[in-house]
């Protein structure tokens, strides 16, 4: 496809003047575990292991990226079903994501550092699934699948981080639950299971379907794991089956008061330079930017972002721009980055097409942001609301136009004045 070049753009637009920026820290107090693997090891003795033969083997569901020492984590958890007499063997429980397929899903987990090699266990990532059961959510009727891999194994647990989803908002959102409900379901659960969570609601649907999952699958529990602003685990905590659906919403919570979020809710324009996988399912964090744009889901009321420029992807996304669709314009050099495979087969399975679609595309940076502050409208550098950030994860450091600076002075500490520059179209920030 051939997109607008310079010429073809330059003149349809007003040159309009960037405001100076700040670059600014922000860094809201946390807590922080000192030795999260130290700890999923020993969180197992809360899980009713004892009622298994010696020798059974037990799969353990893992997938979601992004998560602090995930590696480490899954390590000590496998380490400690070996020490225990059990055969371990992990199963990639993440629906659709590696493209759909068994290949795919070895990559992601080799991304996380998750080998056969270095776990010393078995990888089985089949997509094969079978169906065990059907649920009524709401008057429809909807297939139960679980990953082949897992029905084999005597026992099952997963580990997953509880967080906010980028989809939508309840009691429980992503954690333990819905990789249990949909990510140990390979492609086939996860088309099924948002066929009906569009319908009828994510939060009903989850529960349904957790609930048949527990009646016809040895499952033991999970991992939780809970991180604070800065990405590190904050709480690992072993829950067993029955208790997923009290506990979980409790450390919801938790989450949601620690996350990563702006230091601003009113923003003119947001600038992020990369979007993946490996930083949020939806590519950006929903929550940070406060779209979701999924049918029957209202977005977050906050914040509030008039526009969103989007400058290109993570390597370790591997070309799954799912997610470029949330922001109002790219530009070529991320439009090359994009594998469509990948991303269509994500936004396929989740229903959630928007999160697929192209916005207008730029040639470089210099016409993306002239394309971006002459659509604000009225717009004068002095008083721009604009925050450009490394992605939706890292915040501690990010950049704020002049004109945010006394909103959000108590919050911040400045660390520098900064002005943008372009050579042959492309940003750059340069010291003022």
């Amino acid at each position: 496809m051939d997109f607008p070049d310079r010429d073809d753009v330059a003149g349809l637009l007003e040159s309009r003047p960037l405001p100076s920026f700040a670059r600014v820290r922000y860094e809201p107090s946390t807590d922080a575990l000192a030795d999260p693997p130290s700890r999923a090891r020993s969180e197992l003795d809360r899980l009713a292991l004892e009622d298994l033969a010696a020798g059974a083997t037990i799969a353990v569901g893992v997938g979601s990226r992004g998560i602090h020492a995930i590696d480490g984590i899954v390590a000590e958890v496998v380490s400690g079903l070996d020490e225990r007499g059990f055969e371990p063997v992990i199963v990639p429980a993440m629906g659709s994501h590696g493209g759909a397929t068994s290949e795919g899903q070895r990559e992601i987990l080799e991304t996380l550092g998750i080998t056969e090699t270095n776990m010393g266990v078995p990888i089985d990532a089949r997509m094969d699934t079978e169906r065990v059961a059907e649920v009524e959510v709401g008057g429809t009727r909807t297939p139960v699948y679980v990953a082949s891999a897992a029905l084999e194994a005597d026992a099952v647990l997963v580990v997953n981080r509880i967080k906010p989803h980028t989809n939508f908002s309840g009691r429980l959102e992503s954690g333990l639950c819905k990789m249990i409900a949909v990510g140990l379901g390979k492609q086939q659960g996860a088309g099924a299971f948002h066929s009906t969570a569009i319908r009828r609601g994510y939060v009903p649907t989850i529960e349904a379907l957790v609930d048949a999952i527990r009646e016809s699958v040895p499952l033991v529990g999970g991992i939780a794991l809970v991180e604070n602003f800065h990405e590190e685990t904050a709480r690992v905590e072993a829950i067993p089956a029955p208790d997923l659906e009290r506990r979980e919403p409790e450390l919801l919570e938790r989450a949601k008061e620690e996350m990563a979020t702006l230091p601003v809710d009113n923003v003119d324009l947001l600038v992020v330079d990369e979007l993946g996988k490996e930083i949020s399912g939806a590519g950006m964090d929903t929550n940070v930017i406060g779209r979701y744009r999924v049918l029957n889901a209202p977005d977050p009321d906050r914040p509030s972002i008039d526009l969103i420029y989007a400058r290109g992807l993570t390597e370790a996304t591997k070309g799954n721009g799912n997610g470029i669709g949330l922001a109002d314009v790219t530009r070529r050099a991320a439009v090359e980055q994009l594998d469509l495979r990948k991303t269509y087969a994500n936004a396929l399975t989740s229903g959630s097409l928007a999160k697929a679609r192209l916005p207008v595309v730029a040639p470089d940076d210099e016409m993306a942001l002239r394309i971006t502050l002459n659509a604000l409208g009225d717009y004068d550098p002095e008083d721009a609301r604009i925050v450009w950030i490394e992605n939706t994860t890292d915040l501690v450091e990010l950049r704020v136009s002049e004109a945010l600076l006394p909103e959000i002075a108590d919050a911040v500490t400045v660390v520098g004045r900064e002005t943008v520059a372009f050579e042959e179209g492309s940003a750059s920030f340069e010291q003022a």
